[in-house]
């Protein structure tokens, strides 16, 4: 039988660069009867903080979840289906962001891309104040993944 490499663990430094490259991940929460529930979401990756940072209306189940549960993880895949990061910790949820240009406001359009920054703030952070958006902040207190080494 021929032997096939196997996936190589990721150093931190490599798990924060991967977090980062992406800006699309799975984030995990855990239900009260403690099933998973699943949500891909966009997200913001702060690598000195090491805090996953997303953007929610305080409605949706997965804030339910982490004010019942703070556990969360999210997964984000490499460049193969080998390949992947995990950021694991707990989360906590900013309240919500009731005047327009507030520190939570601010927090949302800073986890924007600067190219893809609104033309006009004022009208984002009165519709951030209309969708009654919440930052999901994940505190990673562990990561873990693994990368497959193939050539060609």
């Amino acid at each position: 039988m021929t032997q096939r490499p196997a996936p190589r663990t990721l150093s931190d430094d490599a798990l924060s660069e991967l977090l980062g490259k992406q800006r699309f991940g799975t984030l995990a929460t855990v239900k009260r009867d403690g099933h998973p529930h699943l949500t891909t979401m966009a997200y913001a990756w702060d690598a000195e903080a090491r805090v996953a940072r997303f953007s929610t209306t305080s409605d949706r189940v997965k804030v339910t979840h982490l004010r019942n549960d703070p556990r969360a993880a999210l997964h984000v895949p490499g460049g193969d289906v080998w390949s992947f990061a995990v950021a694991e910790g707990e989360a906590e949820v900013s309240g919500v962001t009731e005047v327009p240009g507030d520190a939570v406001g601010r927090e949302l359009l800073g986890m924007i891309p600067a190219e893809a920054r609104p033309a006009d703030e004022t009208a984002f952070f009165e519709e951030l104040v209309a969708e009654r958006r919440v930052v999901i902040r994940l505190r990673a207190g562990r990561l873990y993944g693994t990368a497959l080494d193939i050539d060609g």
